[in-house]
């Protein structure tokens, strides 16, 4: 016996869904149907949306109905946009992203701290996922059982084409997306290196396969900070948590991929965010 398999039927519509939620939670609140930004970020680690929010660069976004988040507003490339802090998890990252593209979203970034497998220089730097082994138990609910979730390739080249214009370290390939971090054994991680994944996360297989049975725009970015544990002064982010490398690469990507998808969020009233603390960078 297989449960996690038993009773799936992805062709099936869902009784529950996001609108449902979403329509009830509007009415307990008093909360008014309006569209959240047309770009929203999932930020898993809560750097960015923390520094966001220590800074004044953000303010939380008042029509957000969800049960569970704060979704935060904040202007980035010049395009107003939304970030969820801390939706850690293949669960978690599929309950918000559906409530998002219910909501008026039309791209979702992730982008997650992630442990080094097959080796791409030092860490800390930055995979564009391109596909996502499925070791996670929510993606089985969107989709019959394979080994992937696949991003949009389109996707993809965008990201990859603008962070190579932008100068910032980056490279393109596949991830491990597992549900228990704390069980990546010696055996399991083997056996992804024999894949050729380079990093382990939380998200990417489900958001990709969600995206797929969607129709919806997503692209996951793993931020590979550590080899899990097992060098010293492991975890190290960066400048500012990672989040002044990750701003900039995620700005470098809703920039091109948002031009290239015509997405033309409507105007906003946020200041506009620092790639890094005290200045612009010439990166950006």
């Amino acid at each position: 016996m297989q449960p996690l398999l038993d009773n799936k039927n992805p062709s099936s519509p869902s009784v529950f869904r996001p609108a449902a939620l979403l329509r009830e939670a509007r009415r307990q609140k008093g909360i008014a149907d309006i569209d959240v930004p047309p770009v929203c970020i999932l930020d898993p680690d809560g750097d960015i949306t923390r520094r966001l929010r220590r800074e004044g660069h953000s303010k939380p976004f008042e029509g957000w109905p969800c049960y569970h988040t704060q979704l935060d507003a904040f202007e980035l490339a010049g395009q107003p946009v939304g970030i969820v802090g801390c939706a850690v998890g293949a669960p978690f990252a599929v309950l918000i992203a559906e409530q998002l593209f219910a909501s008026g979203c039309r791209l979702l970034l992730s982008v997650s701290s992630a442990g080094q497998i097959v080796a791409a220089g030092p860490t800390p730097y930055f995979v564009i996922i391109e596909r996502a082994l499925r070791d996670e138990g929510t993606s089985y609910h969107y989709a019959a059982a394979s080994d992937y979730g696949e991003a949009d390739r389109r996707l993809v080249a965008l990201a990859a084409n603008a962070l190579k214009a932008a100068g910032l370290r980056a490279i393109a390939g596949p991830s491990w997306t597992t549900d228990a971090p704390f069980r990546e054994t010696a055996e399991a991680i083997e056996a992804a290196r024999r894949r050729g994944i380079l990093a382990v996360e939380m998200e990417a297989a489900a958001l990709y396969t969600f995206a797929k049975a969607r129709k919806a725009d997503v692209l996951c970015i793993a931020h590979v900070t550590n080899t899990m544990g097992q060098t010293e002064r492991d975890f190290e982010k960066g400048e500012a948590d990672g989040t002044a490398d990750a701003m900039a690469v995620l700005a470098a990507i809703m920039g091109a991929i948002a031009g290239a998808r015509q997405i033309q969020p409507a105007a906003m009233d946020s200041r506009p965010v620092d790639p890094a603390p005290g200045g612009a960078c010439p990166r950006c």
